[in-house]
């Protein structure tokens, strides 16, 4: 199986009576699943979805085993970089664009967080 680096981190911690499969890219998870008659494969859920549509008898569980938000920052003591960080992510959300940005890239299950009061 194949995971981003987190997943990667999160299972090799957590995993202690299974033997964890690396597949080279996330594209070739399921088929070096099937491949080597792994039991489970992990990976980024669009990817499954899409190789599930690919491949028949493949099955996707419901819901997820590990959630990776993604996030923005600057240093403290840039308090203008902040501000404009800030109201830069809160505008790209306010005005579509993220949305759109999903939907142009056809990327399913991900949702545009809400928006924050600044």
């Amino acid at each position: 199986m194949r995971r981003s680096r987190a997943y990667d981190l999160y299972l090799t911690r957590e995993l202690k009576h299974a033997e964890i499969v690396r597949a080279p890219t996330s594209p070739t998870v399921t088929d070096v699943f099937i491949q080597q008659k792994c039991e489970v494969a992990a990976g980024v859920k669009q990817q499954l979805e899409a190789d599930a549509k690919r491949i028949s008898g493949v099955r996707l569980l419901d819901g997820h085993f590990m959630e990776i938000r993604q996030a923005m920052a600057t240093p403290k003591s840039r308090e203008p970089a902040h501000a404009y960080l800030s109201a830069f992510i809160e505008e790209m959300k306010r005005s579509g664009f993220v949305a759109e940005a999903l939907a142009r890239h056809r990327i399913k299950g991900a949702a545009v967080a809400a928006l924050t009061d600044q």
